[in-house]
């Protein structure tokens, strides 16, 4: 499937990120977002990446699509190939989001919703042509991080997961179908886990927000940028492989080293404690500062990892150096000033003519 003009319903983080990368893939897009702020929100976001993508192909980037914002739903969604939803989790709205979606998006439209957790299943009731819906799960910055998990419902039919599939690998993403519907997917089920522990150390006192940050990018997540969980574990199993690491550490599994069964009581203190941590780590610098220093650090080690494997690139790396070079191959040549063509000019007044033969 080839995308020739997307919609996008919903512009917030999420929505924004989606909208960033279609377009700078050359992809006209329409979005449709009632946020009388949406227009400002969605073009500080186009400024973020647009300049990481100056950085990730610095000869020059594909002719940038056209962003048009629609006044409705049924606007933005007139002649587009990929209608991407992106309004927030709640499953009312997004029933009336994809009915409006669904009477008056193209046929042939692949209708795609960016739920961080609801299944296709619960959303597809409110549609006349449920066979088309799927959940594409990306995360953020979504003009950066190529993965989308690709989530069929009960009524989906195949050839929608091979359209979606087709449809986010070309803008250079890493489309990974979940075989089974799941409430939350694969890859918030695993961060969830992990923020529920985390909850927990900051509330009883264990470490500071800061400390556990720095306790994860200074270790397992480095490991994990590259090879995953499984992949890691092999390794750690010596010459025996994982077989050697389960029968090592799978004892620990009865230990009681977690509390993920249990939820810390969610209160305005609870809220307090990591707002107030949150603060003192930021030191004073904005979300937008963040947000630059997160692209940067990610373009960096996508580059990195696109350099190794003999610069083949291995992981994120080895899509990475697919994406960059068809960006590459796409660009068009930037308009040279106005004083670099007086110069050329000039300096092709200046040849001496050739003299005639007598």
């Amino acid at each position: 499937m080839t995308i020739e003009k997307a919609a996008a319903i919903g512009g917030g983080v999420i929505g924004a990120g989606w909208v960033a990368r279609l377009l700078l893939n050359g992809i006209d897009v329409a979005i449709y977002d009632p946020d009388p702020e949406a227009e400002r929100k969605v073009g500080e976001v186009m400024k973020g990446a647009r300049r990481a993508y100056r950085k990730m192909v610095p000869g020059g980037l594909p002719r940038e699509g056209k962003l048009t914002f629609a006044k409705t739903i049924a606007e933005a969604v007139d002649g587009a190939d990929l209608v991407q939803e992106s309004v927030p989790e709640r499953l009312d709205l997004k029933h009336r989001v994809l009915a409006e979606i669904d009477r008056h998006a193209p046929a042939n439209a692949l209708v795609a919703s960016s739920t961080s957790g609801i299944k296709p299943t619960d959303m597809q009731s409110a549609m006349r042509r449920p066979e088309r819906l799927v959940v594409a799960h990306p995360f953020n910055p979504v003009y950066l991080l190529p993965l989308v998990e690709i989530v069929a419902g009960k009524d989906t039919l195949p050839e929608a997961v091979e359209m979606a599939k087709e449809a986010y690998s070309s803008i250079g993403m890493k489309p990974v179908v979940v075989r089974k519907e799941i409430e939350a997917f694969v890859g918030d089920r695993l961060l969830e886990a992990a923020w529920r522990e985390a909850l927990w150390l900051i509330k009883d006192g264990i470490c500071t927000v800061e400390e556990l940050d720095d306790i994860m990018r200074y270790s397992f997540g480095l490991r994990w940028a590259q090879m995953g969980m499984f992949q890691v574990y092999r390794i750690a199993g010596g010459e025996a492989g994982m077989r050697h690491f389960m029968a090592q550490f799978g004892p620990c599994l009865t230990w009681p080293w977690t509390k993920l069964m249990d939820v810390p009581e969610y209160n305005d203190e609870l809220v307090e404690l990591i707002a107030t941590q949150s603060d003192e780590q930021a030191n004073g610098l904005s979300i937008r500062e963040l947000e630059k220093i997160r692209d940067d650090n990610l373009v960096a080690i996508m580059e990195a990892l696109g350099k190794q494997n003999k610069g083949k690139g291995w992981g994120a790396g080895a899509l990475y150096n697919a994406f960059t070079g068809e960006l590459a191959k796409r660009a068009t040549k930037p308009k040279a000033s106005k004083a670099a063509e007086k110069a050329k000019a000039e300096k092709k007044a200046e040849k001496p003519k050739k003299k005639k033969k007598d």
